[in-house]
């Protein structure tokens, strides 16, 4: 039999010990369970990274996978804590929008906030439920407890405001809403909505004060240090240097406008 699996992405970092405490706790309730880190990089409080850094790569989990996902600017508030089954996977986070891309691509199909007590540390820290209420409720969902023991059913949960392209007849307009290690520029443009918009005639892609009028297959079809445009491992057009950084070589940040124009 497969052991549980539960992945981590917070924005913890890695030099404090707040990621190890969650692990901790963690196989401290499910022994059998393998840990993976997603990524403890995630910009302090910005939900929006979280949601986007979670949807590039859920999908790629075994079913039955407990993501624990504690992005918490407002951990010990009001805001809810929940837990949710949607695409086979079980999902353990703040109710802040942190799910928001994920449960926008496979709708949940249950959700639950976490107000079943006995399933969380017998102290709460209110500045660390990640450690004292979501990993516990993630060990106990890894254990094969059933997500309605976690607490009442909730009939709605928190949304963030994702950018989304504007498409004109001429135009469309993205944004760059990620930059990844490798400072590569990656927009909300998804590939069907630019080839539909690009149909067989030329196209121009402006980002900052640089044109490309051409899409490549991969990095290294383009000179060393050139700038490029091509579609990344999530499918979505990325503003790239082979061998450098475009955020860098353009100075554009998240946020940034790409116009893809018709030639």
């Amino acid at each position: 039999m497969a052991r549980p699996v539960i992945a981590l992405l917070t924005d913890f970092g890695t030099r404090d010990h707040y990621a190890g405490a969650m692990k901790g706790v963690a196989l401290g309730i499910c022994p059998d369970a393998v840990l993976v880190d997603i990524t403890h990089e995630i910009p302090p409080h910005d939900t929006l990274a979280g949601a986007l850094e979670l949807a590039a790569c859920y999908r790629y989990f075994p079913v039955g996978t407990v993501f624990l996902v504690v992005v918490d600017p407002g951990v010990g508030s009001a805001r809810r804590s929940i837990a949710a089954e949607a695409g086979g996977h079980r999902f353990v986070a703040p109710d802040n929008g942190v799910l928001t891309v994920a449960f926008s691509e496979t709708p949940p199909t249950r959700v639950v906030e976490l107000t079943e007590r006995r399933y969380a540390r017998s102290i709460v820290s209110r500045t660390f439920e990640g450690r004292d209420l979501f990993a516990p409720a993630a060990a106990w969902l890894a254990n094969g407890i059933d997500l309605s023991e976690l607490g009442r059913p909730a009939a709605s949960w928190h949304t963030l405001d994702v950018p989304a392209p504007a498409l004109a007849d001429d135009a469309i307009v993205g944004e760059v809403v990620r930059i990844d290690r490798f400072g590569n520029l990656v927009t909300n443009v998804d590939r069907h909505t630019f080839e539909r918009f690009a149909d067989a005639r030329g196209i121009r892609i402006l980002a900052g004060i640089q044109a490309l009028d051409r899409t490549v297959a991969t990095y290294a079809d383009a000179e060393p240090g050139a700038v490029c445009a091509l579609f990344g491992s999530s499918d979505h057009l990325e503003v790239a240097v082979n061998g450098g950084s475009a955020a860098n070589r353009l100075r554009l940040t998240r946020g940034a406008r790409v116009i893809i124009a018709r030639a």
